[in-house]
């Protein structure tokens, strides 16, 4: 395959890996939704190919064949950013923390777009299904536990009441 081919792929499957995440985050109605889950994608993989890709001609152009790149920089330099990114959905707000979850969705959407970039498809693409089956998973359970609560909180004051009467 055409490598400009292949690295237009790699971004086209980060956006819509990121794409997907992105659209239960815009269902569940969070801060951060298919738009920025998309772009981050999209954007970590770019570096990923940009560290990868964009400097041959700095080793080409040189007759000192003692230069090497390390293309793990630029990701982790991605990691610090998104980091960054996260910490700014995270909200203390009345002794609750909000905001965790939208965090680390948006830092694994970064790892998810680092490993398109890298032209690992297969691993990017089953972390994607693990991420929304967490997120899914995570909603279920947490509605059962709402239902269970509220049913506890429930009898109590009926019992409660029963008592005092």
């Amino acid at each position: 395959m055409n490598i400009q081919l292949e690295l237009i792929l790699r971004i086209f499957v980060a956006a819509v890996l990121g794409g997907l995440i992105g659209l239960e985050r815009e269902y569940r109605e969070k801060a951060a939704g298919f738009r920025t889950h998309f772009l981050v994608a999209l954007g970590s993989a770019l570096f990923m190919i940009v560290s990868a890709y964009g400097f041959s001609d700095v080793i080409t152009g040189t007759q000192d064949q003692s230069i090497r790149l390390d293309v793990a920089r630029i990701a982790a330099q991605v990691v610090t950013g998104i980091g960054f990114i996260g910490a700014g959905t995270i909200i203390f707000q009345k002794n609750a923390v909000r905001g965790l979850t939208t965090a680390a969705g948006v830092w694994v959407t970064a790892a998810i777009g680092l490993a398109c970039g890298g032209g690992l498809y297969v691993i990017a693409s089953v972390s994607t299904f693990f991420v929304l089956l967490g997120l899914e998973a995570f909603n279920f359970f947490l509605r059962k536990f709402d239902r269970h609560h509220d049913e506890y909180n429930r009898k109590n004051r009926n019992n409660g009441e029963k008592s005092n009467s």
